[in-house]
């Protein structure tokens, strides 16, 4: 073992404590993007990340925006050495319902090894190894092998608005001037998870989303449902027969045209997943479901990881209270989304939606369907270097080899990356599908976010040496 990597190992085994300590100071701040309550606190969760930054020598800068701020840091450039670019995001989900949780979501607790609070896996704790990683070089070595740079944004969970806008030059000198700053050989991400429980993985495909708001108006106001039903066309009546319509019972999307652009899930590809020996009845019980639902014809983790979905994320019409309250309501509406696979494309989808929920609506309703937002899929060559350095970072870290693995979830920075940076991203998560993500205890496995800053650091290291490899 080489004797830098025995002092970095050293030195994160030494300061386990610290680093937790560290990330419960970040995780107390309730940085909810979506909710202008906590716009404050927002700001002060990337202000401790700067002075995170500002402590192991990096340039910073904290980027204002139209929303919430953008922190940027750098190490200095290394002759000779790549550059890396990590990507990931201080804000968080809104905790609610806060009656679910255990305890606060913002008063982080540790039990049986795992920290529970709002951000702790998604993706606080995630973002966080790497800058620990880095500081375990320069506080060990005096430096880095290469150059990070580091963009961490506050948008991520309510679409990245200001981070678009600065990628395109608004915030800057202008779109080539931004592009030339953030210019790397690669992009690091770790906002996802392993495939299991003591089995890292490195995520070469994301699934793309289309997201829509669907509002739908009757009668000026509630009526009696007695007096006026069956004279009046009932706006919650015309929802849900709209939604019903989207799918079918074989789990196909029925929106004309919705599959001609996806390609098909390769033999190759199936044979992989199949190797995996995913366990169908242990993600029932994890679950607490007696049946696996989706499209027919493909496994559970082919319709998550490779066929695109339909899912209603929320509804809403009369009256919500207890008891009864007989209206035939003035208004219906409903969230749902859209997973795509690659070559699907969310303006793709928006116009044969547009299409078919006009043909569906009836007579006497006004709809309004808003496209909230939403990103194609990607996948990443599994067949480059960066790929293997990134296989072997984590199966030192980890001390297991990790498998190649695609998810359902999206990130639709990594598709801008690709189109404006001309660079392929790393897709590192260390938590798990079961960290209760956008839900209630959300948690993170501290064992996972120690070994997540073993292989980050393990990581440069492994760049550093592909890259002066090919560059021989």
């Amino acid at each position: 073992m080489p004797q830098t990597t025995a002092d970095i190992q050293t030195y994160i085994n030494e300061n386990q404590q610290q680093f937790e300590q560290a990330l419960i100071e970040w995780l107390k701040l309730p940085s909810v993007s979506t909710d202008s309550a906590f716009k404050q606190d927002v700001r002060r969760a990337a202000e401790w990340l700067l002075k995170r930054f500002e402590n192991i020598g990096f340039k910073t800068e904290l980027i204002e925006t139209n929303g919430h701020p953008i922190v940027y840091a750098e190490s200095p450039p290394v002759p000779g050495a790549p550059v890396v670019l990590v990507y990931g995001h201080y804000d968080v989900q809104p905790p609610d319902p806060l009656e679910l949780w255990h305890t606060p979501p913002f008063e982080p607790r540790i039990q049986e090894g795992k920290i529970f609070a709002r951000g702790a896996t998604d993706d606080k704790g995630q973002a966080l190894t790497h800058v620990l990683s880095a500081e375990a070089w320069i506080k060990t070595q005096g430096s880095l092998p290469l150059q990070l740079k580091f963009l961490i944004e506050g948008e991520e969970e309510c679409g990245s608005a200001a981070l678009y806008e600065f990628l395109e030059g608004k915030y800057d000198k202008g779109g080539p001037a931004v592009q030339k700053r953030l210019k790397a050989d690669v992009c690091v991400i770790s906002d996802g998870s392993q495939y299991d429980h003591g089995q890292p993985a490195v995520t070469y495909g994301l699934k793309g989303l289309a997201y829509f708001e669907l509002r739908l108006t009757g009668p000026n106001r509630d009526l009696h449902s007695g007096a006026f039903g069956g004279s009046v066309a009932n706006p919650a009546n015309a929802l849900t027969k709209i939604l019903a319509a989207m799918i079918d019972d074989r789990g196909r999307v029925q929106v004309p045209g919705f599959y001609d652009p996806v390609i098909a899930i390769s033999d190759e590809e199936r044979a992989q997943f199949a190797a995996l020996n995913f366990d169908n009845q242990e993600f029932m019980r994890e679950l607490g479901i007696d049946a696996i639902a989706g499209e027919e014809g493909y496994t559970t983790l082919e319709r998550r990881w490779a066929r695109p979905t339909f899912d209603i994320n929320g509804l809403w019409s009369g009256y919500q209270g207890e008891g009864a309250k007989t209206v035939l309501p003035g208004k219906a509406g409903a969230k749902f989304s859209f997973r795509l696979v690659p070559n699907q494309t969310p303006e793709y989808v928006y116009d044969r939606l547009r299409s078919f929920v006009e043909s569906l609506c009836p007579p006497g309703i006004k709809m309004e369907l808003i496209d909230l937002h939403g990103a194609p899929g990607v996948l990443v060559p599994i067949d480059n270097p960066f790929m293997d350095a990134a296989k072997a970072a984590i199966e030192r870290g980890f001390e297991k080899t990790p498998v190649f693995v695609r998810t359902g979830g999206s990130i639709p920075v990594v598709l801008k990356f690709k189109e404006l940076l001309d660079m392929d991203t790393l897709l590192l998560g260390w938590g798990q599908d079961d960290d209760n993500m956008h839900s209630p205890n959300e948690k993170f496995l501290l064992a996972d976010f120690h070994r997540g800053i073993k292989a980050s650091a393990f990581l440069w290291e492994e760049i550093a040496r592909v890259h002066g490899t090919r560059a021989r």
